[in-house]
């Protein structure tokens, strides 16, 4: 069964790891939703659907056709992210009750972490960095992809519409933009008088904009700098949708851990360390679409 991280974090009875969970998803609109399946291994291999199987009518004596649908067996290995967070023992002692100094420092490491993560879900190639997994970016093929245009556009209702539409078995879970996608689609929608984007409380009750009922995500490491045909400035809308047998994350056993490794020999600190064996699966790729070409 595929589990959150929040509500991974509500089985674990250790309170350093649940603050740090809390503070991974705090900041990342994918991690708050974002399912993710535990896997015993290094990695995982799963068949995706290329092309559905197909039916036809017959007449009473008819030569039926056999017909099956294609696969592509795709094997995703874990990734290892993490970093290591060093709390010096003299201020630890001598300055604990001003602040808890282990927990700011763990604090921004799990920060560190989730900048991570939300960088390589959109961006991740292995083909230039063999350590990362592969984002949503490289992952979507080009009959998920609208365009703006040869050399992109600005964002128009329809166009959106159109990207949303090549999701398949319903609506996204989530639009993914950068803030100036986010500024562009709220002043598009107000000068249109439509109503489609609203503000509204998520299940984390966190107030959300929705356009026509789809939370928008904003991500810091989408582009606006993309070139597109003669144009530099473009960006891109990604739309997912969550879950086990659309777009998924891996992890290892226990997932996000904390793991104390002790006194360190050359200096007089403590060293905690922040680690996850993580991945991403698309088990069917029509469950993941981008609009390409958006300019300001």
């Amino acid at each position: 069964m595929a589990l959150t991280l929040a509500e991974g974090a509500k089985l674990s009875n250790d309170v350093l790891l649940e603050g740090v969970i809390e503070t991974v998803i705090n900041d990342s609109p994918v991690l708050q939703r974002l399912p993710f399946v535990e896997i015993v291994g290094n990695g995982l291999t799963y068949n995706r659907e290329n092309a559905a199987a197909t039916a036809a009518f017959y007449g009473v004596g008819d030569t039926w056709a056999e017909n099956t649908p294609t696969f592509t067996q795709i094997t995703t290995a874990l990734t290892i992210l993490g970093g290591d967070a060093d709390v010096d023992n003299y201020l630890a002692r001598t300055r604990n009750n001003v602040q808890d100094l282990e927990a700011a420092v763990v604090t921004l490491k799990a920060k560190a972490v989730q900048r991570k993560f939300d960088d390589t879900f959109i961006n991740g190639d292995t083909g230039i960095d063999t350590k990362s997994f592969d984002g949503v970016d490289k992952q979507c093929t080009a009959g998920q992809t609208a365009s703006m245009g040869t050399n992109g556009a600005t964002l128009t209702l329809a166009k959106l519409d159109e990207a949303i539409d090549l999701i398949r078995g319903g609506k996204p879970d989530i639009l993914l933009m950068s803030r100036r996608t986010r500024r562009s689609l709220t002043s598009l929608a107000r000068a249109s008088g439509s109503g489609v984007v609203e503000q509204d409380r998520d299940e984390f009750g966190r107030m959300v904009q929705f356009y026509d009922g789809v939370p928008i995500g904003v991500n810091d490491y989408i582009s606006d700098a993309k070139t597109v045909g003669t144009s530099s400035d473009c960006s891109t809308i990604y739309a997912l949708q969550f879950g086990e047998g659309a777009v998924v994350g891996l992890t290892g056993p226990g997932g996000l851990t904390v793991d104390r490794v002790g006194s360190l020999e050359t200096k007089d600190a403590t060293r905690i360390r922040v680690k996850w064996y993580v991945a991403l699966a698309i088990f069917n790729q029509l469950k993941l679409s981008r609009l390409v070409g958006v300019r300001p």
